[in-house]
């Protein structure tokens, strides 16, 4: 049975018992598929205000099943014992109901939800009458002396009253729970009862469609597949605008985008002068001066103007083929890149056509080996500056050539930056030896025809020098203005020790202190130029 069942029809007996309706009340008690021991308690005190002892001498039975040690169930038992003559039963029930009170004075069911308290003088009182009823007048007397001496309240002068009709050979009046005392459910338990919602009904508070007056959710919109349109006429209200020029992101946030691309204006322009925009499915900002109207009025029919932005179509039924790739036995020539030329990639062709007087050689086909594909007389190299940069060198190309072209790229002066790279299988970043030792070449750094270099200027640690290297273990975000934040894994020159736990430091053109624990120190050599 399901508790709220229990607890619905409990609370509505308990009703029926303040409004003196003993029927009523037992009615819905019968109700209750699987009782426990309060609810047949309850029971059996609207037979006892009906007159009906059998039954309510059952209900107690029942109670103490379900609860052995329910003392004022015991109590109530030997009371009504002795209303129908069954007397050694009634003194059994006084002594198991004195046993449970275990040695206290008074129990208080008040939070069991019974608004009664059994004091131990009752107990012993009850026990009096039954010797009474059996016409043990001695015993009876003995056992009211050691209840006159019990201390408890709402005793009065009962003890003593009960003494003088024991001499006079009266018998006593057992005590018994009023019947209107019952065991009532908790008062936050009923409180819960009633239905409620609590999630409410759903509101729209706002939306990115302009004027939307609809009031359910979006998914109940009629919609097609494809990518979301705003119905709108004409440039002055289209949330549709296009890129002048090719912008490159600068900070978090922030998307990089081609000139004449075509954004959705999602948001407002902000105090920095950034709006958030939406492109190729991203969500960013972009400088609201780099922006102009587009007009995105179409005509009936014509779908060939689709924008692809925003949300992508589903993909079809079927899954797309693979391609069949053409495998080419001969092997493609050697190309020497120059600085003039561009580095392999998707878009431009990795090897020079064949002369037309050498034709392919189909014939025979010979494996290549690993010393040929090392044979590479150009490297790619990629610097991360404040933004990443790639080109192709030679591999022989002297380290202040590499720099100048770096330089150039960068629209920096060479003899403000400082090149610096990483061992393999390690996290310091070193500076180059051909800044302090001329005649190295690209050579010395490369793997595979690649190199990755790390650029900075060389005014940020102008007037410092470099006690040693850190590499750091987690992010640190900057709690003050004199704070160095950097991220895991970059690299921090330490310049300064301020106590045991703070360090001063530089890392990605800033200078700042920064809690120790942050980094960890690699076993390198680091040179200082």
């Amino acid at each position: 049975m399901l508790y709220t069942v229990l607890l619905q029809l409990w609370d509505e007996s308990v009703q029926a018992v303040d409004a003196k309706d003993w029927q009523g009340a037992l009615d819905k008690l019968e109700q209750i598929s699987e009782p426990t021991s309060r609810t047949l308690f309850n029971s059996a005190s609207a037979h006892l205000a009906l007159g009906q002892l059998d039954l309510a001498l059952q209900a107690l039975d029942l109670t103490i099943v379900k609860d052995e040690r329910l003392a004022v169930g015991f109590f109530q038992r030997a009371g009504v014992m002795m209303q129908i003559g069954r007397l050694e039963e009634g003194l059994s029930d006084c002594i198991w109901a004195q046993k449970h009170m275990r040695g206290n004075i008074v129990i208080d069911y008040t939070q069991l939800g019974l608004r009664f308290k059994l004091y131990s003088w009752q107990v012993l009182y009850n026990a009096a009458a039954v010797y009474c009823r059996m016409g043990h007048w001695e015993q009876a007397r003995e056992v009211l002396l050691s209840a006159a001496q019990e201390r408890g309240g709402s005793r009065g002068g009962n003890v003593e009253v009960s003494l003088d009709s024991i001499l006079r050979k009266e018998v006593l009046a057992p005590i018994l729970v009023p019947g209107h005392v019952v065991f009532r459910p908790k008062k936050q338990d009923v409180e819960q009862l009633p239905e409620r919602d609590f999630l409410g009904k759903a509101k729209v508070i706002s939306s990115m469609i302009p004027n939307d007056d609809y009031g359910g959710f979006e998914p109940l919109r009629l919609q097609k597949p494809g990518f979301y349109e705003p119905k709108m006429d004409g440039a002055q209200d289209s949330r549709y605008m296009r890129v002048r020029v090719p912008y490159m992101a600068r900070g978090q946030g922030q998307l990089t985008v081609p000139g004449g691309a075509k954004v959705f204006l999602f948001g407002e322009e902000d105090r920095d002068g950034m709006a958030t925009v939406i492109f190729d499915g991203k969500r960013g900002h972009l400088p609201v001066s780099l922006l102009e109207p587009l007009d995105v009025k179409m005509s009936k029919g014509k779908k060939e103007n689709k924008f692809s932005s925003g949300i992508p179509f589903p993909p079809g039924l079927k899954p797309p083929t693979r391609p069949q790739g053409q495998h080419d036995p001969a092997v493609p020539p050697r190309v020497r890149f120059t600085s003039d030329t561009p580095p392999p990639s998707h878009t431009t062709p990795t090897h020079a056509p064949l002369p037309a007087s050498e034709p392919p050689n189909t014939a025979s086909e010979q494996p290549i080996s690993s010393a040929q594909l090392e044979e590479v007389d150009s490297v790619v190299v990629k610097v991360h500056y404040t933004y990443t940069v790639a080109l192709s060198v030679p591999l022989d190309a002297p380290y202040h050539e590499v720099k100048e072209q770096i330089a150039q790229k960068l629209g920096q002066s060479a003899s403000q930056l400082r090149l610096r790279h990483k061992p393999h299988g390690s996290q310091v970043l070193i500076p180059l030896r051909g800044e302090v030792e001329p005649g190295c070449t690209m050579q010395e750094v490369a793997e595979a025809g690649r190199a990755i270099l790390w650029c900075q200027k060389e005014d940020p640690l102008a007037n410092y020098t470099i006690l040693y290297q850190m590499v750091a273990l987690y992010d640190y975000f900057v709690q003050g203005p004199e704070d160095l934040e950097f991220s895991e894994g970059d690299t921090i020159d330490i310049l300064g020790e301020v106590n045991e736990e703070w360090l001063e430091g530089h890392c990605a053109g800033n200078i700042g202190i920064f809690p120790s624990c942050f980094a960890y120190r690699e076993d390198a050599n680091i040179t200082q130029s």
